[in-house]
């Protein structure tokens, strides 16, 4: 978003661009300079977040026979979908047909009406959602490298009780910072920082649990997974199983942003939607190898006792040197998903704000410094929403169960119903043909899978309240 009315000492790429058609492309915008690379690292960086840390506990409730099945269903359920939605990116013709910017770009142009509405509230409150799991996330692993350290030093029976509202506000600190930054395309950098902090910290939870895996003997846990007694009753036997499914739904989450990351990909040939299949491909296979590799050698370690959180519950104490590098790459890491995350609000509300107020200097005046595009009102509501971010996590720093409910949420909806819906539409698919009824009944399945979850994750978040005190960290 660039105004008119600029001061003559700012510096814009768009100005050149606008001078030049050969920079742009067919829908009057700068060149997009995306590959299948780039877009598999923005994947990476939105998928392999703070949700791998949760695996092992979600095998745990589900056991070995059921918790990598589940694992590999939600891979190829969210790579299948995701294909259906990349079709989308364009109205009509894959190659030249017009071009959707975002989610719900897409699903006005393929459904419109009242289900836009209904995909921009559900996507939007997921986004914000994302947000403060992102920022609880990253003070636990803050706060787990001053209490790995202190166990080091006092011993591992020392509590070591720290607040992790301090680590929330630097987190959210930096996230006033890096949200300068004015879309998409200017963040590739730090997603490939990110992507890259994600394999270090998997890698080193990976390791880990091999090491302790050894140190056993052999592998722990059973089939069945978290048997009943033992402090376990057959009530929260179902209802942390269920949660389960919401875990591993969240560390796939990634649909929301497809379109937004299609969108940065360079102009066919070939087309957007071969490359963003490509690139989908590629990452929904490495992390569902991470994601095994992770959850199952967690669950071999720890067995039943698998915390929720593999390098922050503190089921390892040493090297604490290695712990505490292995939650940098966390907290680098989720500074850039956070970023990944929310930057299709960022663009919708500055959207809208453009819309309403064109002539408005508090609105469209900006200066770029670098990566930064610096405006009055882009630092007001960007700095607002991650404030608000912030305190919403300081009132809920419940990793397990947040990250649960966001998954069992969205995952239906976003990644399953209008991916679906879209494609049928797209593409024509006929009304009571075979491949209509298979998707519908693939649509049906989920929505019973995220309903299951989301009654599991809302019953761990009730009990967890009534012995919560807000702000106590």
């Amino acid at each position: 978003m660039v105004s008119s009315k600029a001061a003559p000492f700012e510096v814009s790429a768009e100005a050149g661009n606008a001078r030049d058609a050969a920079w742009l492309d067919d829908d009057g915008r700068p060149r997009r300079s995306g590959t299948v690379w780039t877009a598999s690292a923005h994947i990476v960086t939105a998928v392999i977040g703070s949700g791998v840390l949760s695996l092992a506990w979600a095998i745990a409730q589900l056991g070995w026979a059921a918790g990598p099945a589940v694992m590999l269903l939600f891979a190829f359920v969210i790579y299948y979908t995701s294909t259906l939605l990349a079709e989308c990116y364009r109205s009509g013709d894959p190659v030249a047909g017009k071009r959707s910017y975002t989610y719900m770009d897409a699903v006005r142009a393929s459904l419109g009406g009242a289900k836009v509405r209904l995909c921009g509230a559900i996507q939007y409150a997921n986004l914000f959602g994302v947000a403060i799991g992102y920022t609880i996330a990253a003070s636990i692993s803050m706060r787990a490298i001053k209490r790995a350290d202190c166990f080091h030093d006092k011993g591992h029976k020392n509590p070591c009780r720290s607040s992790s509202n301090p680590y929330m506000i630097l987190f959210g600190a930096a996230e006033v910072v890096f949200s300068q930054i004015p879309d998409f395309d200017q963040i590739w950098w730090l997603s490939i920082v990110a992507a890259v902090m994600s394999f270090t910290y998997s890698g080193i939870g990976l390791a880990l649990g091999v090491m302790q895996t050894v140190a056993n003997g052999g592998f722990k846990g059973s089939l069945t997974g978290v048997a009943i007694g033992d402090g376990v009753t057959s009530t929260q036997k179902v209802w942390r199983s269920l949660q389960a499914f919401g875990n591993i739904a969240f560390a796939y989450s990634y649909s929301i942003i497809l379109i937004e990351i299609q969108d940065t990909i360079k102009a066919p040939p070939p087309s957007e939607a071969t490359v963003m299949k490509k690139a989908t491909m590629v990452s929904v296979a490495t992390t569902t190898v991470f994601y095994m590799l992770c959850g199952c050698m967690g669950y071999a370690a720890f067995g039943d006792a698998a915390p929720d959180n593999l390098l922050t519950g503190f089921g390892f104490y040493e090297p604490f040197w290695l712990l505490d590098v292995a939650n940098v790459a966390i907290v680098v890491h989720l500074v850039g998903a956070y970023q990944v995350f929310c930057q299709p609000i960022f663009a919708f509300v500055e959207r809208w704000a453009a819309a309403a107020w064109p002539d408005s200097a508090f609105v469209s005046r900006e200066v770029r410094v670098g990566p930064f595009a610096l405006s009055v009102f882009r630092l007001t509501w960007r700095t607002a929403f991650v404030c608000l971010t912030t305190v919403a996590a300081m009132l809920l720093p419940f990793f397990g169960d947040v990250v649960g409910l966001l998954g069992a949420v969205s995952f239906w909806p976003l990644t399953v119903y209008f991916p679906i819906e879209m494609y049928v539409v797209q593409r024509g698919v006929r009304r009571g043909s075979t491949r209509w009824v298979c998707l519908q009944l693939l649509s049906a399945a989920c929505l019973l899978v995220s309903v299951a979850a989301a009654a599991g994750s809302i019953a761990d978040v009730i009990d967890a309240l009534k012995v919560y005190r807000p702000f106590s960290g």
